[in-house]
């Protein structure tokens, strides 16, 4: 039963950081910093990072040991949130995303932004 579960952990793992490396492939073509590291090529852990406007910054956190959303402004830690949390969190951001059109710090005449709810 464990091995089974461990696996299963490990392909959660992996889709978790496709998904994110393709989050931040949409994001960058709308506009925003965004990036997505992994370590190795097993896919078994990855840094997301995005700059939704001046100085708000999220990060994004995977790996076997855990996983982590902290979302910072002016370089303060505002929100950290774990495991189930934090993927529901990511969730909120992707779905906000979706229906956003421009960045709000790339000059263009839309007024729209993304703001994550907590």
């Amino acid at each position: 039963m464990f091995i089974r579960l461990a696996q299963q952990h490990r392909q959660f793992v992996r889709d978790l950081v496709m998904n994110l490396q393709a989050l931040a492939i949409v994001l960058e073509k709308r506009g925003y910093p965004a990036n997505c590291y992994t370590c190795g090529g097993e896919m078994s852990s990855a840094s997301f990072m995005v700059s939704l406007e001046d100085n708000h910054l999220i990060r994004f956190l995977v790996s076997d040991y855990g996983i982590t959303w902290t979302e910072m402004r002016d370089d303060r830690e505002l929100l950290k949130l774990e495991g189930a949390e934090a993927i529901g969190q990511l969730q909120d951001l992707a779905n906000l995303v979706k229906y956003q059109v421009q960045p709000a710090h790339s000059g263009s005449e839309s007024n729209q932004q993304v703001s994550v709810p907590h």
